[in-house]
């Protein structure tokens, strides 16, 4: 009978299937392509044994080869796997609903995202039919799509409802680049946005990520009362150019509404 490799230490625990997930993980948004060398450096595995996991990962179909280049890059199970997991979660079909109402009322582009670390996944995204909406954001924004929370609204709302130590490991992990014109660049600025945002129940970004890009978002909770989730209404200044004040001025109630809905379909009181 055939003898499991892992199996020695008498725990349930795989040792190759390990190393492949840490494949997989090796490629992000900002390395989406990769050589066995680096693969090989990411996860600390020699290239011949590297070689051999990424052979089994393509054969699979969770990698594909470039014929060309020799490099590899998330096959198309990754990807079918990815959004069977972003379907399954209970909080994108109760959403579903409200967003898209919220994006018709507004004719603004409504999302929803969760924290991820130190950034923030986009799980639901909603277009309005209205023509305000005919302006396609150059950020090419999409299920699954990663930003940095700290210059976004949806991730200011999900940091300012971290617990303190939580917190701190996740801004001690930020890198805080300037990413738009008004960036809040350092820790104290967004400690006092975050403190406000609890403050008021809402968050605005203004122009902090790209430049003429405004948002208002607000969070989602669960039944215990956790927050698990944001939703934001984005507004280009091509679009409405008018000050930040008057776009939550305008936007807020109906983003409330949607938010306190979704938060009580989950089964928050």
């Amino acid at each position: 009978m055939p003898v499991d490799e892992e199996a020695g230490s008498g725990t349930a625990f795989s040792q190759s299937l390990e190393r492949g997930l840490m494949i997989l993980s090796s490629f992000s948004e900002t390395h989406p392509v990769l050589g066995i060398a680096d693969i090989s450096r990411a996860v600390a595995l020699n290239k011949s044994t590297t070689h051999r996991y990424v052979s089994t990962l393509a054969r699979l179909g969770y990698l594909q080869q470039d014929p060309e280049t020799k490099k590899y890059s998330l096959g198309p199970k990754v990807v079918d796997l990815g959004f069977a997991a972003l379907n399954s979660l209970e909080i994108n079909r109760v959403a579903a609903p409200c967003l898209q109402s919220l994006a018709d009322e507004t004719g603004y582009t409504v999302s929803m995202a969760v924290l991820d670390g130190a950034d923030i996944v986009y799980v639901e995204r909603r277009r309005s039919g209205r023509a305000t909406s005919a302006y396609a954001m150059g950020l090419n924004l999409h299920v699954g799509s990663r930003l940095p929370a700290y210059c976004t609204s949806m991730g200011k709302v999900l940091l300012a409802h971290q617990e303190p130590a939580v917190l701190r490991q996740l801004l001690d992990r930020t890198d805080f680049a300037r990413r738009g014109p008004k960036t809040l660049t350092n820790r104290e600025q967004l400690m006092a946005a975050l403190a406000k945002i609890r403050q008021t129940g809402v968050s605005v970004n203004d122009e902090e990520l790209a430049s003429g890009l405004r948002s208002v978002a607000a969070p989602v909770r669960d039944r215990t009362g956790r927050v698990v989730a944001a939703v934001n209404i984005a507004v280009h200044l091509t679009v409405w150019s008018t000050s930040a004040d008057a776009v939550v001025a305008r936007l807020e109630r109906p983003l409330r509404q949607c938010t306190a809905e979704i938060s009580t379909r989950l089964g928050y009181r």
